[in-house]
């Protein structure tokens, strides 16, 4: 159904499990209308078209030929992202693309390329770092609540996606594992907070090399391991900020933090990074107890509730940056980030440090809605 307000009509790429995800959050913003829906199985496509009110369906080609579509939102598996991205850039359509930006660098630069080719832009997710849990630690960091930032720690646990999605074989596979499937969020934030990285030390491994699957509805019963599951990494910032990572598929239970940041003068502790909403906590040298920072922005969704799993800030980033504002969630931010990654594996192959070739700047913070109180030095 067509919004009254609709500035930006957008085409969805991909009628796989986080279709709904988007659905759900870009009708969200009035500003937005979906009116095509596309997949390699025109069937699925239909499918999705009918349960979620979208008017018009078939395969890429022809959303690619749809001229009432605007913006692409591509939630293709990763090994489809940098060829679907490249045509649709080359169709002249804006692209919203889902995290990994590619599952390689090479590819990744050829998306790149393809982007300043023409006059569509390119956006990438993660877009979690949009909203207002990120956003309060970037403005707690930025305003010296902490002190000068000295290290982080950031730790990735298993989703335990066997357990849950009927199909998982694209998170151990090419373009998955903990480190490109869930990794994007936690660096994103980091990279936010922090900016870009110079420098990788890590070490990687498969545990098991089988898994079952157990998930209602499944299409197959076990899955073969082809990347590894457990990595540990140090990041050395530029700002000459360290962080230790772990990011593992073979954690299932642990009591470690998602992320805290350390500074002189104190430590912020932030919520799942995978959402885009929760507390943010902060404890001053000296202080008896956590503080609860006030949200700097509007919440996207309830906390602790399914409107946490909905997808769009970054899709509003881009259309805001066609419109000549901010564009945060960019290609070269998200080009860092799997830079970054993918050089957990070049660490461990290699044996050595990593020291990055790519950079980039930290994104604009958003606009404050409500500015979190001030905290007494």
């Amino acid at each position: 159904m067509a919004q009254q307000h609709a500035r930006h009509r957008i085409g969805i790429l991909g009628a796989g499990n986080i279709l709904g995800r988007y659905a759900e959050g870009l009708r969200t913003f009035p500003e937005f209308e979906v009116v095509r829906v596309a997949d390699i199985d025109p069937t699925r496509a239909k499918q999705a078209a009918d349960e979620y009110d979208i008017a018009a369906w078939g395969d890429g080609a022809e959303l690619l030929a749809d001229d009432t579509v605007e913006i692409v939102v591509n939630i293709t598996p990763p090994q489809f992202h940098a060829k679907t991205v490249i045509a649709a850039l080359e169709s002249g359509k804006h692209v919203y693309v889902e995290k990994p930006l590619a599952t390689t660098v090479a590819e990744a630069r050829e998306v790149l390329d393809a982007a300043t080719r023409g006059t569509a832009l390119l956006g990438s997710a993660p877009d979690t770092f949009l909203g207002s849990a990120v956003q309060t630690a970037r403005h707690a960091v930025d305003t010296g609540l902490i002190g000068d930032a000295v290290g982080a720690t950031a730790f990735v646990r298993s989703s335990r996606a066997e357990t849950w999605h009927p199909d998982p074989r694209a998170f151990y596979g090419a373009g998955g594992g903990p480190v490109l499937d869930m990794g994007p969020y936690y660096l994103a934030a980091l990279v936010n907070c922090l900016g870009p990285v110079a420098q990788v030390a890590a070490a990687t491994r498969i545990g098991a090399p089988t898994r079952k699957v157990t998930s209602p509805g499944r299409v197959v019963d076990e899955i073969t391991v082809e990347v590894p599951t457990h990595a540990s990494a140090t990041l050395t910032f530029a700002s000459g900020a360290i962080a230790t990572t772990l990011m593992s598929f073979d954690v299932w239970d642990t009591e470690l933090p998602r992320i805290e940041i350390y500074g002189t003068e104190g430590t912020l502790a932030l919520p799942n990074p995978n959402f885009f909403d929760g507390d943010v906590r902060l404890k001053r040298h000296g202080d008896t107890d956590w503080q609860v920072l006030t949200p700097v922005t509007e919440l996207f969704g309830a906390v602790d509730t399914p409107e946490q799993h909905r997808r769009g800030l970054g899709v509003r980033d881009l259309a805001g940056a066609t419109e000549g504002g901010p564009h945060r969630a960019n290609p070269h931010f998200a080009f860092h980030i799997l830079d970054v990654l993918t050089s957990f594996e070049t660490s461990q192959q290699q044996n050595r440090f990593v020291a990055l070739e790519s950079s980039c700047a930290r994104p604009e913070p958003r606009a404050a809605t409500a500015l979190a109180a001030p905290v007494a030095p």
